[in-house]
Order: C-alpha cells, then sequence, then structure tokens
C-alpha cells in the first residue's frame, strides 16, 4: 500500500522543503503554502487560529487545484556542510580582512590582478552561490560570471607573486568546494572532489594597487 503523504527525507528525488500528497502523487511545496497562508491572514487583518486553519486550507487547495510544475532548481540542504561553510566564511573573513588592514597600513605599494578561476560544477546555482560567497570576502571582488566556461574572474589586491595568484585561486576552489558540500547534488559533491581543471592563462591583468 502506497503511503497518502511522502516527505522529503523519505523520498529524495523531491526538492527540499516537499512532499507528495495523494494518489496521484501531487507535489506540494511547503515554504509556498506558508507564504501564502501568511498573505491570507494579513488579508484579514487578524492574526487568530481560526485564520490560520483556513489559510492553511485554502493554500492546498489552491495548490492543488492549480498546481505549479515540477522544477529542481538542484538545491540540496546538507546541515553539516551548511555549519562547515559558515564556519569557513566567518574565519576567511576575518583572516583576510586583518591581511587587507596589514596591507594597508604597511606602507608598500602591491600590485593587484583580475583572474580567471574555472569551476568544477556548471550548474548556475553553485556557480551563482559560489561568487556570491567569494564576494563576502575581503581581499578580492567579482567582476564577472562567465557561465558558458562556468569561470569567475576576480580583482584580487595582493599579486605580488605567483604564489599570491595561486593562494588566491585556492580560495575560491576551497570556497566552491564547501559551497557545493553544503547545497550540492550527489554528482556535485564528487565533481568538487576532483582536483581542479587546468588554467589556460594565469590572469587577464595588473596593475599597483
Amino acid at each position: 500500500m502506497r503511503r497518502l503523504l511522502n516527505l522529503t527525507f523519505r523520498n529524495k528525488e523531491l526538492p527540499p522543503l516537499s512532499c507528495e500528497f495523494g494518489e496521484r502523487r501531487r507535489v506540494i511545496d511547503l515554504p509556498l503554502i506558508a507564504w501564502l497562508t501568511l498573505i491570507w491572514v494579513l488579508l484579514w487583518s487578524s492574526l487568530s487560529w481560526a485564520n490560520v486553519v483556513t489559510g492553511v486550507v485554502v493554500a492546498l487547495a489552491v495548490c492543488l487545484a492549480f498546481p505549479l510544475p515540477r522544477v529542481d532548481l538542484g538545491l540540496r540542504l546538507h546541515p553539516w556542510g551548511i555549519l562547515c561553510l559558515a564556519g569557513y566564511l566567518l574565519y576567511d573573513m576575518y583572516t583576510s580582512g586583518v591581511r587587507v588592514t596589514r596591507q594597508i597600513f604597511d606602507g608598500r605599494s602591491h600590485l593587484g590582478a583580475v583572474i580567471g578561476v574555472p569551476l568544477r560544477c556548471r550548474s548556475d546555482l553553485m556557480l551563482a552561490a559560489t561568487a556570491v560567497a567569494v564576494s563576502n570576502v575581503p581581499g578580492g571582488s567579482i567582476v564577472e560570471v562567465r557561465r558558458s566556461t562556468a569561470t569567475l574572474f576576480l580583482h584580487v589586491l595582493d599579486a605580488d607573486s605567483p604564489t599570491a595568484l595561486d593562494a588566491a585561486r585556492n580560495s575560491v576552489w576551497r570556497m566552491e568546494e564547501l559551497t557545493v558540500r553544503a547545497f550540492g547534488t550527489r554528482d556535485e559533491i564528487a565533481r568538487v572532489g576532483q582536483p581542479p581543471p587546468d588554467l589556460p592563462w594565469t590572469s587577464t591583468g595588473r596593475g599597483t594597487a
């Protein structure tokens, strides 16, 4: 006998925070139910159990009567990976901030550069998430995201030596790995476990910073 209700953790093929309902296996997006319920309560301008329950019933009726097509964005939630990513982001933001402050007050000029870093995952979601994570760290800023080659171009302040450029690229690859292990699919997690791709270039330009 098939279950009338399947949650995400019981069926890994379902999108996150969703469930299947009924014999026809209608997929219900739980955040959408919550959002429609909130709108219903706001329309009535009164927070009560009656309005909340009625809002849930109306939201379920709307979702069942007008089902949305199943779209898998490739987002998966891995609690341990999210915790590791958050910890690394805090650590990297602190150490990078200290390093940039030292560069400002040491009285020496530093070479800046724009470097290209090809990523191992080519999905739009992981590409955007990695770019956002890298942009949150001082010392480097994203100047271009090239979707066709899954490449991030970023400006780095410390490009005084090839070793510094390699460290910047390794930092991006490390951020990509942590981001994918926090939100990626199994195939994407396996992909970031492989060595980084070969570089056809070293940098696109240099200047004094």
